[in-house]
């Protein structure tokens, strides 16, 4: 038995150190055992964070479909704002796993204090400039009048929540790369039951307004453990009044690492925000149905982002600790593992979605409509797991820019030109259709990359390692 299984009752981050230091080969199922734990908490972690949007649609769901569209039709700007919170965790947590495989703890705890320096910075521009655009935003958006007042709300208290969003990406990235999923899981799926008692409290005063505030609330107080987690529990991470200047070199790593991924963000959003405007004038059975679709169809990637997640952290590790050919088997079964796991979720909401819209909304049409286009792009989960995972392991190896490109020509050039050339034949059909054909072709994309990129290899070492 190897050193890695023995070790049950340890903590999470001193197995995966141990994990690490096993001489020799460490078999497939080994690498597919160590994958799959680290993985489960983080896809939970996953689920829970898109159920608060479910939550907030569900309960907001049922004023009536005006309310669920003023949610939706600024749904897009608010995971805009999200992408970014996560590409400044990301162009952090990645550093922080290369030094934790490469056994320099020190040097973790100090990115990590960079991190959060950078993070509460970014956040409160990012806040001040949600504010902002909060009352014109649904304007921009091309949303009925009647919609302007919740959708304006909303997004504007989403915007002064941002602070508490960025801080809880950071710090349960850092706590993932160190090989502790379990923490960030627990307290993710506290934030949902909480979302739940706030909204409770605030929706039946405020309407839309107090589905936000309910976020809002969770998200605040979460926050507050989290950071107490990383900073004052971890073992890896917890403060030891260590002193150090500023490292500029930290900064620029982490500009490389996570600005790619940050532009991607914003490319993305911004094509889901056209997509929003391709469907506005299609109405407002259009645009909740489109929301709701989104919403059930994210209960399905999460989970391949959860994997993603675990393979950014099993990647980096293993680099950081030398061995790379280790590294390319967990990129490699995490692929699978991404793609397999998501064509098994899109089939079984292919069954239950008409179920689940039915607690969403009461609006027939709305359910109707919402099922009959999530149903056509369910064909494409299998592969868009893998570019999910595959960008999540190239992350982990430091490669950010390429995928980012790839993922940028596949939505602009497939999914717009598309969904522009189909909505006018057929409708709201058309733009989903055209999302099938481009997460289809993202899926390939991706995945060429996984299987050639040196980027991260080549630089640790020349030649892999066992």
């Amino acid at each position: 038995m190897t050193e890695y299984t023995e070790k049950r009752k340890i903590r999470p981050e001193e197995r995966l150190a141990a994990f690490f230091r096993q001489k020799g080969e460490i078999t497939r199922r080994e690498k597919l055992s160590i994958v799959w734990q680290m993985s489960v908490p983080a896809i939970m972690a996953q689920i829970t964070s898109i159920l608060m949007q479910y939550i907030d649609q569900a309960m907001v769901g049922n004023l009536g479909a005006q309310a669920s569209a003023s949610i939706g039709v600024v749904s897009t700007s608010t995971w805009l704002l999200s992408g970014l919170c996560s590409g400044v965790a990301t162009g952090f947590s990645v550093q922080a796993a290369h030094q934790i495989g490469a056994g320099r703890e020190a040097s973790a705890r100090k990115i990590l204090k960079h991190g959060l320096a950078a993070a509460l910075c970014f956040s409160l521009i990012l806040m001040a400039v949600g504010i902002a655009i909060s009352g014109e935003l649904p304007v921009w958006l091309g949303a009925g009048e009647e919609l302007w007042t919740d959708a304006s709300g909303y997004f504007f208290v989403y915007a002064c929540s941002l602070p508490a969003v960025q801080i809880n990406r950071l710090a349960g990235s850092m706590l993932q790369c160190s090989g502790n999923m379990r923490t960030p899981s627990i307290l993710n799926a506290s934030m949902c039951l909480l979302d739940i008692v706030f909204n409770m409290i605030f929706i039946q005063h405020y309407g839309v307004l107090g589905a936000a505030i309910g976020t809002a609330l969770a998200q605040a107080v979460v926050c507050i453990f989290m950071l107490r987690a990383v900073c004052f529990r971890s073992p890896v991470f917890r403060f030891r009044g260590e002193k150090g200047g500023i490292d500029k070199k930290i900064f620029t790593t982490a500009f490389q690492v996570g600005a790619p991924l940050a532009f991607e963000h914003v490319a993305v959003c911004g094509a889901m925000i056209v997509t929003t405007r391709i469907i506005a004038p299609l109405g407002t059975v259009a645009i909740a149905a489109n929301s709701f679709a989104v919403t059930a169809e994210s209960l399905c990637y999460m989970p391949g982002y959860g994997i993603a997640e675990a393979a950014t952290a099993l990647v980096g590790q293993s680099l950081g600790a030398g061995r790379e050919k280790i590294a390319k088997s967990f990129s490699d079964l995490s692929v699978l593992l991404g793609g397999g796991i998501m064509a098994v979720t899109g089939s079984l909401m292919f069954f239950i979605c008409p179920g689940i819209f039915h607690m969403m909304t009461p609006d027939i049409q709305v359910r109707q409509l919402a099922a009959e286009v999530l149903r056509i792009q369910l064909f494409a989960e299998p592969l868009y797991g893998v570019s999910i995972v595959a960008a999540g392991a190239l992350r982990g190896a430091g490669d950010s820019l390429v995928p980012s490109i790839l993922n940028l020509i596949s939505i602009w050039g497939v999914r717009i030109t598309l969904a522009l050339l189909l909505v006018e034949k057929w409708g709201l059909h058309g733009v989903w259709t055209a999302m099938c054909i481009e997460l289809c072709v993202r899926g390939l994309l991706l995945l060429f990359r996984q299987q050639t990129s040196k980027v991260g290899y080549r630089e640790t070492s020349g030649k892999r390692k066992s």
